[in-house]
């Protein structure tokens, strides 16, 4: 049996319409799936961020008592009073 030219047409029409169709939704696909990734990723950095900002504002809080300050300065800065030697051993 033979296909007719008109045939032919709609169905060579039909195939590239299909074949279009199924190279936009793989692109969107994968489009979508890098968007996920991508999400993913800023979430935990964003819990990382939380994480550290609770751990500051809880330092901030410490340090405004003096007894702490000093101690936080001595320890991190090595800071001394005027009339005192410091040593650091590591």
């Amino acid at each position: 049996m033979k296909v007719r030219i008109g045939q032919r047409f709609w169905i060579t029409v039909t195939t590239v319409l299909f074949v279009f169709t199924i190279y936009i939704v793989g692109r969107n696909l994968v489009s979508v799936i890098r968007m996920h990734r991508r999400i993913a990723v800023l979430e935990r950095e964003k819990e990382l961020y939380l994480q550290r900002i609770a751990e500051d504002s809880m330092l901030i809080e410490r340090l405004r008592y003096d007894e702490y300050l000093e101690k936080y300065a001595r320890e991190h800065y090595h800071m001394q009073r005027p009339d005192e030697h410091v040593y650091i051993i590591r």
